[in-house]
């Protein structure tokens, strides 16, 4: 008996130093550039951030690149100052135009590049937002905005795999930003997410009618059962008193 627990537990010890030596040759899982939040309201504005994590344990993020889907323009886009950096915006021809509070716009930003000043970027083991305000968006389901993370040493990150729903997440994901429908739109009413219509005012009219009947009816049948209660409390004091 002895023997057994000794290899019992010999084997189990076997299996755990198995185990701690395959799990410390597994990496932690590498982060990717991502926009947050990533839902947002189709036809609304918003503000966001692309946060860029440093992966390398050397060399800064001293470049990021975003491009806008050509598919989805954004007649309103504007950057927030971030400390160390500048912005270039660059715009492109669309066909037909974006039309933004009455106005017709023929332009839109397709790419915005962000570029550290000398001896800056984002440091090894740190990231950084930067803060863009989009508007209105387009009634798309999705903008994937692929992105070019450039680090000090000229290593590239090309963040432009567009993930595909219930399939893995590809190696190198694009930050994707999802919208849904707003309230109120034909996407978005009860009758197109499969609810039941609602009644109309003769529907309305019957069911009240009926309410009032099933009330009057209750009403007089509890009147009767009062009655007999009391014939039924009378009769009973009469044979309970005594006879002189």
């Amino acid at each position: 008996m002895i023997r057994l627990r000794r290899s019992a537990s010999a084997a189990a010890l076997t299996l755990a130093a198995v185990t701690a030596t395959v799990l410390g040759f597994a990496g932690p899982a590498a982060a990717h550039v991502t926009v947050n939040p990533k839902e947002a309201t189709q036809g609304s504005y918003g503000r966001f951030a692309i946060r860029v994590p440093n992966e390398s344990d050397t060399a800064s993020t001293v470049k990021i690149e975003v491009n806008l889907p050509e598919n989805a323009p954004v007649g309103s886009v504007s950057t927030m100052p971030v400390p160390g950096w500048t912005v270039a915006v660059e715009k492109r021809k669309v066909d037909p135009p974006i039309e933004v509070h009455g106005s017709q716009l023929t332009e839109a930003v397709s790419k915005l590049t962000w570029t550290a000043a000398a001896g800056g970027g984002v440091k090894p083991g740190e990231f950084q937002e930067f803060p863009i305000s989009l508007g209105p968006l387009p009634q798309v389901d999705k903008m994937v905005l692929k992105t070019l993370q450039t680090y000090s040493d000229g290593n590239v990150s090309r963040w432009i795999e567009e993930p595909t729903p219930g399939a893995e997440e590809p190696e190198n994901p694009a930050p994707v930003l999802t919208l849904t429908a707003a309230a109120g739109s034909p996407s978005a009413s009860p009758a197109a997410a499969g609810a039941p219509a609602a009644k109309d005012d003769d529907d309305d009219d019957d069911s009240g009618s009926t309410a009032v009947v099933l009330g009057v009816a209750g009403l007089l049948a509890g009147l009767g059962g009062l009655a007999l209660g009391g014939l039924a409390f009378a009769r009973t004091r009469r044979e309970s008193t005594p006879k002189p």
